[in-house]
């Protein structure tokens, strides 16, 4: 039984995928708004979580960073 592990993108990559600014994912970093994982002094992430965090909503409630 084969299966494809989902590949871990880093910040820079996850901010070129949603169009937003490094700056932007860091806020909702340190708000803890996003779905992340800190490996290290690195933030990791899966672009199958952040997908389906845009299609639920919960991006579009952020207010201040």
């Amino acid at each position: 039984m084969e299966y494809e592990v989902e590949k871990w993108v880093n910040l820079e990559e996850i901010s070129a995928h949603v169009g937003l600014s490094k700056d932007t994912i860091r806020g909702y970093i340190k708000k803890e708004q996003i779905p992340y994982y800190r490996i290290g002094k690195q933030y990791k992430f899966k672009i199958s979580e952040i997908d389906a965090w845009i299609q639920s909503g919960k991006s579009a409630t952020i207010t201040d960073l």
